[in-house]
């Protein structure tokens, strides 16, 4: 018999098995049984097996028989599918017909009624969405703004999937109330709903600093179909546009208006991109990389004034310089939608907080995504939201999932180019190895320190991502090649050598 104590955590999801070896395969994104690690809580028993696939590229997990001719989210061919395991609770009673209620048609939202839906066929699920669209891939609005898809391309389903699913989804409908001693929601019509469990999946809004001017038309965020539509009617080629923000949103937007043929200023407050993921000599690389694109990049730039009359005519940044602009987008981050379930008594600090079973402090009330905070932390990341929205689907339909948190490392592909890091960024003493390769258009950096990998970071080629990941993870010997005179090379072949 399994020991129910035993524990362990997938480090690519953060999904949690119970039992005394790892699952095959992830039941959440499908990550086999090596990359599953030991972790200590408790808690009851796992799912089982069933058939989906899962996008290697990307991660995206598609539910079917079959793989899709194309993945909606990176355009990978059904080549790149390889077969996953979904959920199925032997202790979930199959004609339960309990009523759930997701708010929210973000990637958690509807990732939550696919759970339910494959724990629970005849359960009564509801899915509202402030949106008037069918919810669609937000992470790929890059995609409709560089014209590469269009909108009918963006949906995650078509609106016959969710009445072939017996899923009743509400669009143009905003929750304005929640009762959760009367387990009721009220909508901004005045219809009250009662509900059995209810899952909050509300995402989150842009963050506007308290820049004067960003009111102007022709100044926008890049968060909803509506945003990428109205900067599209702005932009045409040479038209000049100022990102503010250069964050991996900000990146893709800038290279999105620069594929339009706009021409594109990116401004950046650090000193460098993306100094969350990597150091300043990988930035160099990626800064090279967003300059071959045409654009241009000024780090430590802060924004003073956003100028126009009725509509935006330019940017005057604090050194005093001004640039031209037609269009103007603010990527500076976002918030979480927490403000119904603040008003509703649930405890809530960044976002609505949750356990490992993405339980609020409410009895029945769920919440997943951008709009949750787990272990002190909103992820803010298209993928923990999907991973979350599952989790939250199999709990509020009676199986026992549970998340054990953020993988360590980070996996982007930015404007085309891929990058990886995990661990010690930047090193706080001197007791660190470092051991680098730069070449044009890649960078390859290792942090070793005690014998043991402590960082890591890759540009253009992370074949080496999953060597690296586990190397940390396990704490494995690299004493052999965390000398001052190892080579990336030798890095490289001691670390797939102890795959």
């Amino acid at each position: 018999m399994a020991d129910p104590t035993r524990a362990w955590k997938c480090v690519v999801c953060g999904y949690v098995h119970r039992g005394d070896t790892p699952p095959e395969a992830c039941p959440v994104c499908g990550a086999p049984a090596d990359d599953f690690e030991a972790f200590e809580d408790a808690s009851p028993p796992s799912p089982s097996e069933s058939a989906s696939w899962r996008c290697i590229i990307c991660g995206y997990v598609h539910d079917g028989e079959t793989p899709p001719d194309t993945c909606p989210l990176c355009g990978a061919g059904k080549e790149e599918f390889e077969p996953c395991v979904e959920a199925s609770h032997e202790t979930v009673n199959a004609d339960d017909r309990r009523r759930i209620v997701i708010v929210g048609g973000g990637i958690a939202g509807v990732s939550a009624a696919e759970a339910v839906r494959q724990t629970l066929p005849n359960a009564e699920i509801l899915l509202f969405t402030a949106e008037t669209d069918l919810p669609y891939y937000r992470l790929n609005l890059t995609r409709r703004l560089a014209g590469e898809i269009a909108d009918t391309e963006l949906t995650m389903h078509p609106r016959d999937w969710y009445e072939q699913h017996t899923i009743q989804l509400r669009t143009g409908v905003t929750i304005q109330e929640l009762d959760p001693d009367a387990h009721r929601i009220t909508t901004d019509g005045g219809e009250t709903v009662s509900y059995d469990k209810l899952i909050l999946a509300c995402g989150a809004h842009p963050f506007i600093p308290p820049i004067p001017g960003s009111e102007l038309r022709g100044v926008s965020a890049v968060r909803t179909l509506k945003d990428a539509n109205t900067l599209l009617s702005l932009v045409e080629k040479d038209t000049p546009c100022v990102c503010i923000g250069g964050g991996i949103l900000g990146l893709e937007t800038a290279g999105a208006l620069a594929r339009q043929g706009a021409q594109v200023t990116l401004l950046e407050g650090f000193e460098y991109l993306l100094p969350r993921q990597l150091n300043r000599d990988a930035a160099k690389v990626l800064e090279a990389h967003v300059a071959s694109m045409g654009i241009t990049v000024r780090t430590t730039a802060s924004s003073r004034t956003i100028e126009g009359e009725d509509a935006v005519a330019s940017v005057l940044l604090q050194d005093g310089t001004r640039l031209t602009a037609k269009a103007v987008t603010i990527t500076t981050g976002v918030r979480a939608n927490s403000h119904l379930a603040r008003r509703a008594g649930l405890a809530v600090n960044q976002g609505i907080v949750v356990d490992m079973r993405m339980a609020t402090s409410a009895p029945d009330i769920y919440a997943a995504g951008d709009c949750a905070e787990f272990g002190g932390a909103v992820a803010g990341l298209w993928e923990p939201a999907q991973y979350q929205g599952t989790i939250a689907g199999f709990n509020a339909a009676g199986a026992l999932s549970e998340f054990g948190g953020l993988p360590r490392a980070n996996t982007l592909k930015v404007l085309g180019i891929k990058l990886f890091s995990m661990g010690v960024i930047q090193p706080d003493d001197g007791s660190y190895r470092e051991i680098v390769d730069r070449q044009e258009g890649s960078y390859r950096r290792f942090l070793f320190r005690d014998g043991l990998l402590a960082g890591a970071i890759l540009i253009g080629d992370t074949s080496l991502a999953a060597a690296a990941t586990r190397a940390s993870r396990e704490r494995l010997d690299c004493s052999a090649v965390a000398g001052a005179s190892a080579t990336v090379s030798e890095v490289a072949t001691h670390l797939n050598h102890l795959r």
